[in-house]
This record gives structure tokens, C-alpha cells and sequence, in this order.
């Protein structure tokens, strides 16, 4: 049987145009899995084992009910995975377990443009693909904390390389963790629609989800 995957993206802060687009391609990227994509947040209020990964995709606000979020982290704690994509750092800011998971808060960006991301680890499935140095263009998110020393970080931010940078010559962009017995991959990248015809940003994207399910 095919490995399910669930695609969240429900918003009740900033919606990106970006979702339909985002959650079609993911299909698309994980090709043989299953893909079940909703809004719903009866989705998250049963039993979560049926899905190899889950991802919130661009998400904002809260989302959750008091069940799904207890139901999320029990399922992470006992050996779940959880991908968070893009605008998943700017959701359920009133639930501290939520941050923990993540890995870090969204604070701000600047205008949307073309940057620079630094492999810092290629040994990732996420990042194995990309040069060393990666163009790229999107909104090049600044965290509350740097999550650097709870994370392993995958990719940096090039301040040099755009304009209005916020968190220094240390800024990380793409990570993993463990959460209890469960795996977490984050990407800050994914704000536009053509991030997601990008094959490099398609291997990033899927390496991530593969780890997150299966590990290295």
C-alpha cells in the first residue's frame, strides 16, 4: 500500500495565493504516495497513524481544535513526522508545544526577491542536491529566536545577497529535530507558486518529507 500523506492548510491569518498551486504540485513531487489535501480540522481530530507525514502548508493562525492539537502531539511523541512549509511558522503562536515543534516563531520579512541560500549541511536528503550556494528567490523569513543548537540546520541565508535582512550573519532557513519519538523538517522557502516548479525546490521539498517519514 502507498505511503498516505496528509496536506493542511487551513488559514485564519494571511491566506498565500500560493496553496492551490502548492498543494497540487506536492502531489506531484511525491508521486506514488497518496495525498489526501484539506482544510478541515476535523482531519487532525482522529487517530494519525494512518499517514506517513504530515504537512502543514503554509498555514497561518490558528488552525487546530483543542483536540487536534492534542492529538498531534501525541502522535509526534510517539514517532510521527511533521513537515512545516513556508508560513507554518506563523501558526498556533497561542500554543508553546506548536513552537517547540516547529522549531522556531516567524517575526517578519522583507519585500519578496531574489537571495542566496548557503548549504550548510549536504549530507540531508533535503539539501544533498543543491550547490553549494543556492539562488533562489522568495520572502527570506526572519524568526523571533534562532533556532540554531535545537535544530539541525540545513540551509543559511546570504544577508549580503537581498535587501533587509533581520537576523545577522546566523540565519538559519531549512532544519530538522525530534520531537519526543518524532521527526521534523522545516523550510522557510515556498511563498510564490514558482517555487514549486522548481525541480530543486521539489527534491528539497520531498527529500524533507521523505526523511521526516522514514529517516535517512
Amino acid at each position: 500500500m502507498a505511503p498516505r500523506l496528509l496536506v493542511y492548510s487551513r488559514t485564519t491569518g494571511y491566506r498565500h495565493d500560493s496553496i492551490p498551486y502548492a498543494a497540487a504540485a506536492l502531489r506531484e513531487i511525491m508521486g506514488e504516495w497518496t495525498v489526501d489535501h484539506t482544510e478541515d480540522p476535523a482531519a487532525l481530530e482522529s487517530p494519525l497513524e494512518r499517514y506517513a507525514a504530515i504537512v502543514f502548508l503554509s498555514t497561518s493562525g490558528e488552525v487546530l481544535t483543542p483536540k487536534g492539537r492534542e492529538l498531534l502531539a501525541a502522535h509526534m511523541e510517539s514517532g510521527g513526522a511533521f513537515v512545516g512549509v513556508h508560513a507554518a511558522s506563523t501558526t498556533e503562536y497561542d500554543w508553546p508545544y506548536y513552537g517547540e515543534l516547529v522549531g522556531a516563531r516567524f517575526d517578519r520579512h522583507p519585500e519578496f526577491q531574489p537571495g542566496k541560500a548557503v548549504v550548510e549541511d549536504a549530507d540531508h536528503p533535503a539539501t544533498r542536491h543543491l550547490p553549494g550556494v543556492w539562488d533562489f528567490t522568495d520572502e527570506w523569513y526572519d524568526f523571533r529566536t534562532n533556532p540554531r543548537g535545537s535544530v539541525r540546520v540545513l540551509l543559511t541565508a546570504d544577508e549580503s545577497s537581498y535587501e533587509g535582512g533581520g537576523m545577522g550573519e546566523d540565519h538559519p532557513l531549512a532544519w530538522t529535530r525530534t520531537q519526543g519519538e518524532g521527526r521534523v523538517f522545516y523550510t522557510a522557502l515556498g511563498h510564490a507558486d514558482e517555487a514549486y516548479d522548481d525541480p530543486a525546490f521539489q527534491q528539497h521539498l520531498r527529500g524533507g518529507i521523505m526523511w521526516a517519514a522514514q529517516g535517512d
